[in-house]
């Protein structure tokens, strides 16, 4: 099926636009009429379904979760709690989802099914719990750990935001001025130095030289940059080997490696928990969550914890040996183990990381501060130093 973008309008008279999977104009009118809405025009898509949809907030997972856990608990059958949501939702793309999954659904496929199919909107991690609520009749609790779980993930997700906003703000704005003051300040500065003939500091030299590097080469500077950054991309996007290597540089970053090394264990452990507690064996929980960690060191990691036991090693041994889960994880991991409640060991892991992260990036901010404005004075600094040093040497040998 391809996608198609439309304009529809709605029983009140309103213009929706939106996009959607169909065979044809045809079945684009057929499936919009079933969401009680009627086609204007259509037409496909420049995008696929997986690279428009894949980039859906979390939020809207969260409360798709949320609102289906409520539905089905109250006992509203699958297809018309779906077609509830479908009908309720203001969120175009997540409209288009459920939409295709109400008609995954009506053509005989499972929910887990029909989620799996829906591209990159829904992780295998999400596919394989709802099959676990699915078997065991337990949906309706799957759906709200889910809903807990994303939850967790979006504060996760703006504690990092807060992090980055204001230094990327603050660095930003800094080199904008700098920027500035080199290609259009200092230029005119220096010819009124060179027509006074007086001998100039070392800094005002170092500041000269870097204005006039600036100056006359700026497009490529910026050329250059853009190009390393394009170039390192595209080698951690298609080389495995320069992938891992990325994923290893900021784990060891100082500072802020550790806090993503947290953040990486509190949403593995979390992950681990959940399908471990629905009933997923071990071997498949790892083998699934090895595609959702999201960094190359902690996946090969969990491949070689797969790999330990599948030859006979308890679950113990097998995170110790591969000397990068932390100390707490795998002492965690064996009480689990021994007292038979691992996922709810798992649950503490992860509740302890996601409470040091939001510590780690609370003392981080108050650190970055100061700091930044140290940065930005000690700059501001050299370059006023470097300007009215020889400025006032001008002025006091003139003669009035």
């Amino acid at each position: 099926m391809a996608l198609y973008a439309y304009k529809a309008m709605n029983p009140g008279g309103r213009l929706v636009q939106g996009q959607i999977e169909a065979l044809n104009l045809v079945d684009l009118e057929m499936r919009l009429k079933r969401m009680e809405l009627d086609l204007i025009n259509g037409s496909p898509a420049r995008h696929s379904l997986a690279s428009g949809l894949g980039r859906m907030p979390v939020r809207e997972r969260s409360l798709f979760c949320f609102h289906l856990e409520q539905l089905t608990r109250a006992g509203v059958p699958l297809i018309e709690a779906l077609i509830d949501l479908r009908d309720s939702t203001d969120h175009p793309r997540m409209r288009a989802v459920i939409a295709n999954l109400v008609e995954s659904i009506e053509g005989g496929r499972s929910l887990s099914q029909a989620l799996s199919e829906q591209g990159n909107v829904f992780d295998p991690v999400f596919c394989s719990l709802v099959r676990a609520g699915e078997t065991s009749g337990n949906l309706p609790d799957v759906l709200r750990e889910l809903n807990e779980a994303l939850k967790r993930e979006d504060e996760l997700s703006s504690y990092v935001k807060k992090l980055t906003i204001y230094p990327g703000f603050v660095l930003s704005v800094t080199l904008l001025a700098v920027f500035v003051s080199m290609v259009y300040v200092v230029p005119e500065l220096a010819k009124l130095f060179r027509s006074t003939g007086v001998a100039l500091p070392l800094q005002t030299r170092l500041l000269m030289g870097t204005s006039r590097i600036v100056s006359n080469w700026w497009p490529l500077i910026l050329a250059t940059l853009a190009s390393l950054v394009v170039i390192l991309a595209s080698l951690i996007r298609t080389r495995p080997d320069a992938a891992r290597r990325w994923d290893a540089f900021k784990l060891g970053l100082p500072i802020v490696g550790n806090v993503y090394r947290k953040i990486i264990l509190s949403r593995f452990a979390n992950l681990f928990a959940m399908m471990y507690a629905s009933g997923i064996s071990i071997i498949d929980t790892i083998r699934v969550a090895q595609d959702v960690v999201g960094n190359r060191v902690l996946r090969d990691a969990l491949e070689r914890v797969e790999q330990l036991i599948a030859e006979g090693q308890n679950v113990t041994m097998a995170f110790a040996a591969t000397g990068i889960f932390p100390p707490l994880v795998v002492r965690m991991l064996r009480v689990g183990e021994h007292t038979g409640s691992l996922d709810q060991a798992l649950r503490n892991v992860s509740y302890f990381y996601e409470r040091d992260v939001r510590e780690s990036i609370a003392n981080l901010q108050a650190m970055l501060e100061p700091l930044l404005i140290l940065l930005l004075g000690g700059l501001m600094m050299w370059v006023a130093l470097s300007v009215l040093g020889p400025i006032y040497d001008v002025i006091t040998k003139m003669k009035f």
